[in-house]
């Protein structure tokens, strides 16, 4: 079996696999036990052997599944935020955000493209290992031109989420480093696209701590004919 269809196996199938053969495992190794009580010492040894050959497949089997897991979650993503536009007037916006939780907020944004900023905390190897996630929050929308020289002096909407409360992660880890020693980076992640009327947008956080952010099939016919 190649990796490319080992890596299409469910990592959760292969730790049953992992398991039952560990039962194996255990199962040869009593017999072990019992030939060598009855002094078949031949037959003992050959059973210690095939117990360990069982032993290291339900390792192997094991790390396999654990490491298959590790890199399906780099590829997950979570939903962040949805994007609904809506034109006013040339380079006048209405957009809609809707979060996870169904939660709405309104906003007005200047240009042709907008832009979704995050903080995103991720961890050292430790937390990494016992499976803790990057976190993030959202820090701010902006609209984009794609002018250069509008983009230097044309009227610029900045629009702050202020996610953050008192005790927020990125304010501790810079006044209290040392209450948080499992943090290894901190760093802003973006993801900006064109805005089209009726446009219909899915900004997602990749395991790897990357935002995403994708068009739906209408909206990217629609992008795809303002190029042409």
């Amino acid at each position: 079996m190649d990796w490319e269809h080992l890596l299409a196996l469910p990592a959760t199938l292969i730790l049953v696999v992992a398991a039952l053969l560990g039962l194996v495992a255990l199962v040869s190794a009593a017999g072990v036990r019992r030939h060598w009580r009855e002094r078949r010492r031949v037959r003992g040894t050959m059973r210690l052997l095939l117990s360990l050959v069982w032993l290291m497949l339900a390792l192997l089997a094991a790390g396999l599944g654990l490491s298959l897991r590790g890199y399906r979650q780099l590829t997950e993503e979570a939903p962040v935020v949805a994007v609904d536009a809506h034109i006013q007037s040339p380079q006048r916006w209405t957009l809609v955000l809707t979060w996870p939780d169904g939660s709405t907020r309104e906003v007005t944004l200047a240009g042709d493209a907008f832009r979704v900023e995050a903080i995103v905390l991720k961890w050292k190897l430790p937390a990494l290992l016992a499976g803790a996630p990057p976190l993030y929050r959202l820090d701010r929308l902006d609209g984009r031109y794609e002018d250069a020289a509008q983009e230097r002096e044309a009227p610029r909407t900045v629009i702050d989420f202020d996610q953050a409360g008192r005790f927020d992660l990125l304010t501790l880890s810079k006044r209290y480093p040392q209450w948080l020693p499992e943090l290894d980076t901190v760093y802003g992640s973006g993801a900006f696209l064109p805005l089209v009327d009726e446009g219909h947008y899915e900004v997602s956080l990749m395991r790897t701590g990357a935002l995403v952010a994708r068009p739906d099939a209408a909206t990217a016919q629609r992008l795809d004919e303002s190029l042409r």
